[in-house]
């Protein structure tokens, strides 16, 4: 091989690179997992994702998390006093797993003094393109007796302004029989900002929802869809928050409790008020020894749905294999 060939491979590589990064192609941002005393910190490209938190409060929640353009995208109260946010649901924080009746026992609402407490980590680590916290978790009633376990699987991945958090989670009915019972309030929950819901504010219209049948805003509420694109205005642009419920999920495809003040939850149990029944066809009995996992991803993006091409991203993650529970020792 000539030198001079040699010299041209070089010379266009180079400037290959240049015509690429003028046309936006972006590298995926390197995420890193640092675990500390109340929890563990996720960060991408050195900057603040989320901090996964353990000791906030009677459940692990995800709090803050940063969006495009560094923006905070759930509600800060109760964890933290905003004077321009809702002050109402101090249940509501930020990112949250958990349910309103579990063995006839309110584990949603504040104060119930039900609470789930942490057990361990069995996973915390980054490789540079994803980070993956994994924990046990023991629902624990009022007097002290644990009814059920969950293992808890949540991926971190982020690439230009788009980030996004898998949330696998497994039920398992390890001290005997757990029965879910059907109610609205409920299960996997978001609670977005102030600035950006649905809600009238100061006379000004908020942010708008729209689900993967087209219904939009107060109509998403009590339907089943396997999406739903919360978007609003914060500082001048508009961004979103998506949930998209995977197709192994149980069962798929979720209903959805969104409201225009800002709660963002799928819940599989509440159709005795979603679908306005007579009795509460929506509770279900886990038998003891057997477990069911649930599969959402959120996806924090730039623009409404159609610009975050949310239909297309829940096309691509439909088709994904979910990844095994962890490994216990």
């Amino acid at each position: 091989m000539s030198r001079t060939f040699v010299r041209f491979v070089r010379s266009f590589s180079i400037c290959l690179t240049a015509v690429l990064g003028i046309a936006g192609v972006v590298r995926a941002g390197e995420v890193a997992i640092e675990k500390h005393d109340g929890g563990a910190k996720v960060t991408i490209d050195g900057k603040p994702f989320t901090d996964y938190l353990i000791k906030t409060g009677p459940k692990p929640i995800l709090w803050p998390i940063f969006g495009p353009g560094e923006r905070q995208m759930t509600r800060a109260f109760p964890m933290q006093m905003v004077s321009a946010e809702r002050k109402d649901h101090p249940h509501h924080r930020s990112l949250w797993f958990t349910h309103g009746d579990v063995n006839g026992i309110d584990f949603w609402s504040e104060p119930s003094r039900a609470k789930q407490v942490h057990r361990e980590f069995l996973k915390c680590e980054a490789d540079g393109k994803q980070g993956v916290i994994s924990t046990v978790n023991d629902w624990i009633d009022p007097t002290g007796k644990k009814q059920l376990e969950d293992e808890r699987t949540i991926t971190f991945r982020g690439d230009g302004d788009l980030r996004t958090i898998d949330f696998d989670i497994t039920l398992k009915a390890s001290e005997g029989p757990v029965k879910f019972g059907d109610t609205k309030e409920g299960t996997m929950g978001l609670r977005v900002p102030t600035a950006m819901d649905l809600k009238q504010t100061m006379g000004k219209k908020g942010g708008n929802i729209v689900n993967a049948g087209g219904d939009r805003d107060g109509n998403t509420w009590g339907k089943q869809a396997p999406w739903v694109d919360y978007f609003g205005k914060i500082d001048g642009e508009t961004v979103g928050i998506a949930m998209l419920n995977h197709p192994s999920s149980f069962r798929y495809p979720t209903y959805w409790h969104v409201r225009d003040y800002g709660l963002f939850a799928a819940n599989p149990f509440g159709l005795h008020d979603f679908k306005k029944l007579e009795k509460p066809e929506g509770e279900f009995t886990l038998p003891a020894g057997e477990s069911i996992t649930l599969r959402y991803r959120f996806v924090f993006h730039k623009g409404d749905e159609n610009e975050a091409k949310i239909a297309e991203a829940f096309e691509a993650y439909s088709k994904e294999t979910p990844a095994e529970p962890a490994a216990r020792n």
